[in-house]
């Protein structure tokens, strides 16, 4: 039988590389930059929103805001609000967790093994079986791509990829890597509310400038835009070189002029203009399994990812998969789809206002009986 074994050295000189290019991008004044206009983004949509459903939002501090809609008062940090309890949220961050739940209910999720950085005996021999390429990322505590490899298919992608994932986590996740296009679907309280189809951040070669060049300059593009283009700049990072490497380039190749270059098979750093919405194209057997998932995860607000060839067929017939479901999804491509914006704060708050009336009406009724049962003792 072949070996697998990987020398401990081997995996932890890969795991110090990591973490300090981590840390580095942490520190990068860009990046930073880059925060803030996330913070300003954030704070300017629940701000709006507010003042929509005539309300007021007022700043705590650099991220979080407090929201007063007549009595209603809630708090909100970024894409994160009160709706959900942290119990459903912290399942939701376990992805095989997740995944097992899934399953139980009939759904469709990813071939997948856990494993750990001591112990890739799981990962080797699940990418051995897959017969294509894997996914490696972190198995929980991470959104937004972050740890998450693609194009698996040797021991030194697994390697790199599992020292890239364990700076987030120290559980992993190892899944088959499904074709198709990448959907997102938004459901408040079982009810689809939007979605639209997530394709891959690409940059268009000129003859002269190298993939590096042209990545630095998307990046300025989206830094002078605040915001407007994309949330966060383009990684440099293993996904990104594996991605090239399949289409046979690398960060210095040049692109010939007109050529439209994937950057990323992960999709969470692509632009507002990658996004447009999908609701049309989606069948009701989709649908319907999207809210049984959040039916059987007991989340109020969550948004789900699934890979699918054609979401105008179930699942079963086009091969397709549920990835995720975020229980604190991104709101930023609901607002900066290419045929244009959702405003999903508006939706949320409305509904949250309206669910704490209720509760109030009937806290009051019981407690008006209560108080009528005991005068008559």
């Amino acid at each position: 039988m072949k070996s697998y074994w990987i020398h401990p050295l081997t995996l932890r000189g890969l795991s110090a590389l990591a973490m300090g290019r981590a840390f580095l991008r942490y520190r990068n004044p860009r990046r930073q930059a880059s925060g803030r206009h996330q913070d300003e983004f954030y704070e300017r949509m629940w701000r709006e929103a507010a003042e929509t459903l005539g309300g007021t939002a007022r700043r705590l501090n650099f991220e979080i805001s407090e929201i007063e809609i007549d009595s209603f008062r809630t708090r909100v940090v970024h894409n994160v609000s009160e709706i959900d309890s942290p119990p459903t949220l912290a399942v939701l961050h376990d992805k095989p967790l997740t995944h097992r739940i899934l399953s139980e209910q009939g759904l469709t999720v990813p071939r997948h093994a856990t494993f750990t950085p001591k112990d890739m005996g799981p990962a080797a021999e699940f990418m051995r079986n897959a017969g294509g390429d894997c996914v490696v990322k972190p198995a929980g505590g991470t959104g937004g791509g972050r740890g998450v490899t693609t194009g698996i298919r040797k021991m030194s992608h697994l390697a790199f990829a599992a020292a890239h994932a364990a700076v987030y986590s120290d559980q992993l996740l190892i899944e088959e890597q499904i074709e198709g296009e990448n959907y997102r679907l938004l459901f408040l309280d079982g009810k689809l509310i939007d979605s639209f189809v997530r394709r891959h951040p690409t940059v268009v070669g000129d003859g002269r400038s190298s993939v590096a060049r042209l990545v630095e300059a998307a990046n300025e593009k989206r830094l002078q835009s605040h915001a407007d283009v994309s949330q966060v700049l383009l990684t440099v990072d293993l996904d990104m070189r594996r991605t090239l490497a399949k289409q046979g380039l690398s960060l210095s190749a040049v692109p010939e002029a007109g050529r439209v270059v994937k950057l990323k098979t992960v999709i969470n750093e692509n632009s507002g203009a990658d996004n447009e919405t999908a609701t049309p194209l989606l069948c009701n057997s989709v649908i319907n399994d999207c809210a049984k998932a959040v039916r059987a995860l007991g989340v109020r607000f969550a948004g789900i990812d699934l890979v699918t060839r054609d979401p105008g067929v179930p699942l079963a017939e086009s091969g397709g998969v549920i990835l995720e479901v975020n229980g604190t999804p991104n709101l930023y491509y609901h607002y900066k789809k290419k045929d244009g914006a959702f405003p999903v704060a508006v939706h949320l708050l409305r509904h949250l206002a309206a669910a704490a009336g209720r509760r109030d009406d009937n806290e009051s009724e019981t407690s008006t009986h209560f108080h009528q049962e005991h005068s008559r003792v």
